[in-house]
């Protein structure tokens, strides 16, 4: 459980909130964003590496068509108290499978100057409550098997698994 400033209840942890993003940030989170997206989508075998880039830039142009003004969507930064910006996430209050009453966490990410101190966490428990204010009552995402740290922080935050895609090489 956590309070609305992301500091978990039972855990002394550090306090983040969230703040939505400015155009400069949304600029440039864009670019990033499409390049970790490519480069996952690749390294899963989803997608070839040629053209990886421009599918990735393609796909959040639709999926935020206009931008830091789509409906229906959370652009967020994570702050501490400071205003130190630390993180972002970006929510749909909308689930793209149409699931009732569930958002989806498309992205979520901590810099890498400030991982390791637990501000993953209280990130995501921000996030959380903010999606709670906006009258969503779940919070689905996706990630991928082999990002181990991201899959038993989620586990340790109350998250379920409740579909699976599994491979196997032949």
């Amino acid at each position: 459980m956590s309070d609305d400033t992301g500091k978990s209840d039972d855990t002394a942890g550090p306090i983040v909130r969230v703040r939505p993003m400015t155009q400069a940030e949304y600029d440039h989170w864009q670019v990033h964003l499409a390049d970790d997206y490519a480069n996952e989508q690749v390294a899963a075998g989803r997608w070839p590496a040629q053209g990886a880039l421009q599918r990735a830039l393609e796909e959040n142009a639709r999926s935020l068509p206009d931008g830091l003004d789509t409906a229906r969507m959370l652009l967020l930064r994570g702050v501490l108290d400071d205003d130190t910006p630390i993180g972002r996430a970006w929510v749909s209050l909308d689930h793209p499978r149409e699931a009732p009453d569930v958002a989806f966490l498309y992205d979520i990410e901590v810099e890498s100057d400030f991982r390791g101190q637990g501000l993953g966490r209280a990130l995501l428990s921000a996030v959380e409550q903010a999606v709670r204010e906006a009258g969503v009552g779940s919070l689905e995402l996706n990630v991928f098997g082999r990002n181990h740290v991201a899959v038993r922080l989620y586990s340790s935050q109350g998250y379920e698994v409740v579909t699976q895609q599994m491979r196997k090489a032949l």
